[in-house]
């Protein structure tokens, strides 16, 4: 087993996995990137990890597949000898008003849940006997939309909430051996909102601090929870500019 720390980052070709990666790197942890599509944005996260000094593995899998997840996590596993920390940050959404609800079709309410919630459950699943062994920990990336019912569309809300729900069960099933936390951003200055401006601008307006956050804003707090504290579980940290205050 390598004496290396190493961490897992779901969803890491871009945005705020991209963040977190090269974050948990400059901390002294090898990383496995994972992307589903953005081969060649994930190659460009693995240079950046590889440019401060860390091993880097990159592994394709949708985290909506059990078993692409499981060989994701036993590959980092073995060649990157061992697993301390897991950040579950691979999400998907439909932009869909609140009250259009005859848009929240079968199909829709199965890929974001697929993806945001069992994807999430996944990966905590085939990584937990590995962060046992070792008495590391998950960070989830949530949403306050799982907080306040807002955001891209209620299926995304309502997977969002699960997740926090998820976060909070895994906290009291394996402490003390692995703490689990979640992050709740509010909106994020990336290419996912690059074409939702107007919902960036209108949330701003009562958002206290006057800004969204960027990908390096929640990739700080990810690391804070991952990295830094040794004393909190089961907790959700809003990131969002006091919006939800």
């Amino acid at each position: 087993m390598s004496t290396r720390r190493v961490a897992l980052v779901t969803g890491s070709a871009t945005g705020i996995g991209r963040a977190v990666a090269w974050s948990m790197a400059e901390r002294g942890y090898d990383i496995a990137v994972n992307y589903s599509r953005s081969k060649a944005e994930a190659e460009e996260t693995a240079d950046g990890v590889r440019s401060r000094g860390a091993a880097v593995i990159v592994q394709e899998a949708n985290v909506a597949v059990d078993s692409a997840v499981r060989a994701m996590v036993d590959r980092t596993v073995s060649e990157l000898g061992g697993l301390d920390v897991l950040v579950n940050n691979a999400a998907t959404t439909y932009f869909i008003p609140h009250n259009d609800l005859d848009s929240l079709t079968d199909q829709v309410w199965d890929d974001i849940f697929n993806v945001n919630l069992k994807g999430t459950f996944w990966a905590c699943r085939a990584a937990m006997p590995h962060l046992k062994s070792r008495r590391g920990n998950i960070v989830n990336i949530a949403s306050v939309a799982g907080v306040a019912g807002s955001g891209s569309s209620i299926a995304y809300a309502a997977s969002k909430g699960a997740v926090i729900t998820l976060t909070k069960s895994l906290a009291r099933a394996f402490a003390p051996d692995v703490r689990v936390n979640a992050v709740a951003p509010g909106p994020v200055q990336t290419r996912w909102l690059a074409d939702h401006q107007d919902m960036v601008a209108q949330a701003m307006q009562s958002t206290p601090l006057k800004r969204p956050a960027t990908a390096e804003d929640i990739a700080a707090v990810t690391v804070f929870l991952a990295d830094e504290t040794t004393l909190m579980t089961g907790q959700v940290l809003i990131a969002d500019g006091g919006r939800t205050m």
